[in-house]
């Protein structure tokens, strides 16, 4: 069946339409009359976000700066918790993990979690602030971008285990003195700082 159309004309122009359309132009126009216009709908502010090296509130740290989306993890804000948790070692001197990636902390700290025998690792995880208890043992990347960002946040006079392993006998570390980045045995304890990460 065709639709009904109406054609409305002002002066020389013209223009033809189902009356169903024209129905609903004339709808909205008296909503648009009697409803108050969406300009005055309050619109929900961003919280800013706070300068790098500060403590960002009810995110549990320190903004540890923007990382862009790398593989399967997108875009986020690297939080540092506040304090370390003490000296652990790596653990698991001798064995081979898969916590091999030198960016995703997370990935590596549930494959140390699940070998078991990962002081370092468990201490990150075990850590909670603002309600998150999603922390992690970062890798060397992620330690590596708080050098970069907020070096002065880390203590300055010891290394701070990534959870990046070298070998079966050593793992990555962070020396935040002077940004050196190397490698030692996973029996050495080493200070350990677990960090978050804040989707956008």
């Amino acid at each position: 069946m065709k639709p009904e159309m109406i054609t409305l004309k002002h002066g020389d122009a013209s223009i033809k339409m189902p009356a169903s359309s024209l129905a609903k132009l004339a709808m909205a126009s008296v909503f648009a009359q009697v409803l108050p216009p969406a300009a005055n709908v309050q619109t929900v502010a961003t919280p800013a976000v706070p300068a790098i090296g500060t403590y960002w509130p009810g995110h549990g740290g320190i903004n540890g700066g923007f990382v862009a989306a790398r593989g399967d993890v997108p875009a986020h804000y690297l939080i540092i918790a506040r304090d370390d948790v003490g000296s652990h070692e790596w653990g698991n001197r001798g064995k081979e993990s898969g916590a091999t990636s030198k960016t995703d902390g997370h990935a590596n700290t549930i494959t140390l979690l699940t070998d078991e025998g990962h002081p370092a690792a468990e201490a990150a995880d075990g850590y909670a602030a603002d309600g998150h208890e999603d922390f992690y043992l970062p890798a060397a990347a992620e330690l590596y971008q708080g050098w970069l960002n907020c070096p002065e946040v880390f203590a300055q006079d010891c290394y701070y285990w990534s959870s990046s392993q070298r070998s079966a006998g050593n793992a990555f570390y962070m020396y935040f003195d002077d940004g050196l980045q190397s490698f030692l045995g996973k029996y050495d304890e080493l200070r350990v700082r677990p960090v978050r990460r804040f989707f956008i």
